[in-house]
């Protein structure tokens, strides 16, 4: 199961509460105070895992909670620490505060919120092995041994340890890759991935075959490596969250560089030229920054008959773009896409231009 958004509650582990204890050994009268410190609660650590690619773990168990700090002891000694409660994620998750909303029924228990809206982004993982803080554990609380004194030599207080920080939380995985796959349903992203790399994403005859991103690795020349992601399709009024509008668009807000996938063919009753200017319409409404990165058009479908007239009149409407006939499904114009793809990424600033506020320039 494929998850990419989730809520959670954390709540960090309390600290141990202090020891009242008094010093009591043979040969030694009135041996004062000697109740020890309890133990710090446990914190939650938010981790990038490069071994998990979904939120399905949080998804099943929403709630994390550390554990609780043990109380101190006599002879001065202290309570254990509670561990630290360390949480992996995948590369691309973005942690948001969850603000609870008052339910609108009168009658109920309003003391478990129903309903949360997004509040504050505060913390984006895109590196492997980041880490965040997200609930902090409560320090431990003081023994008798902290309060004696001249004139209070038999103390009897301690304090409490300290609470907990905790809260809800969004967690939202956006997909990390250099290039997306752009393009309407049953235009060939999938099988066009499948070309490319090893992926595996299903393929069939109908729309909407691809439910989540994919992510494929392709191999290019100089033993070098570049990621590619097949987003599933968008259609008019995505970025209106029609559909899934917007559990698609926002896997491409961290890609460098942007292919889109036009069906040259028509096959599906589609005009070509209406498709990507459909498209890069979408595209800008989401977020005007995408508009401006790197990206070209790939003419997938060009073994059946219409593309190839098609494909004249694409280029007289769009002379400036950058236009590669390839069929996907025999397998024409592969190696040129990689040669292609390669040329796009080959610089440093581009890789960095989807995944800093930095972006690269387009081809408009």
């Amino acid at each position: 199961m494929f998850v990419d958004r989730v809520r959670i509650f954390a709540q960090a582990g309390n600290g141990g509460r202090g020891c009242v204890s008094f010093r009591r050994e043979k040969f030694v009268p009135k041996g004062g105070p000697d109740g020890g410190d309890g133990g710090r609660g446990g914190d939650i650590i938010l981790y990038a895992d490069p071994h998990t690619d979904h939120l399905a773990n949080l998804f099943y168990e929403p709630i994390v909670r550390a554990k609780n700090g043990a109380h101190g002891q006599g002879k001065k000694m202290h309570g254990k620490g509670a561990p630290t409660k360390k949480v992996a994620v995948p590369v691309g998750t973005s942690v948001y505060r969850a603000i609870p909303i008052d339910a609108d029924e009168p009658e109920g228990d309003k003391s478990q919120p129903t309903r949360f809206e997004t509040g504050e982004l505060i913390a984006d993982l895109t590196r492997e092995g980041e880490e965040f803080l997200l609930a902090r554990g409560g320090g431990g609380g003081k023994g008798n041994v902290h309060f004696k004194s001249s004139r209070n030599r038999a103390p009897r207080e301690y304090t409490e340890g300290g609470e907990g920080e905790s809260g809800y939380f969004f967690l939202e995985l956006r997909m990390i890759a250099d290039a997306a796959l752009v393009g309407y349903p049953n235009a060939g992203k999938s099988t066009l991935l499948r070309r490319l790399s090893a992926a595996r994403p299903k393929v069939a005859s109908y729309p909407f075959t691809t439910l989540h991103p994919v992510v494929g690795i392709v191999e290019l020349s100089g033993y070098r490596r570049i990621t590619v992601a097949d987003v599933p399709g968008l259609i008019e009024g995505a970025h209106r969250n029609l559909g899934l509008g917007h559990d698609f668009l926002r896997h491409i807000t961290r890609c460098g560089l942007l292919v889109f996938i036009v069906d040259m063919a028509g096959s599906e009753g589609r005009s070509p030229i209406a498709d990507l200017e459909s498209l890069r319409r979408e595209i800008d409404l989401f977020d005007s920054r995408l508009s401006s990165r790197p990206w070209f058009v790939v003419a997938n479908k060009m073994d059946l008959a219409p593309a190839a007239e098609n494909v004249v009149a694409f280029r007289a409407r769009f002379p400036q773009l950058v236009v590669l006939p390839v069929s996907g499904k025999q397998g024409q114009g592969i190696e040129e896409l990689k040669s292609l793809l390669e040329s796009y990424i080959s610089s440093e600033s581009t890789l960095a231009s989807g995944r800093e506020t930095n972006f690269g320039a387009g081809n408009d």
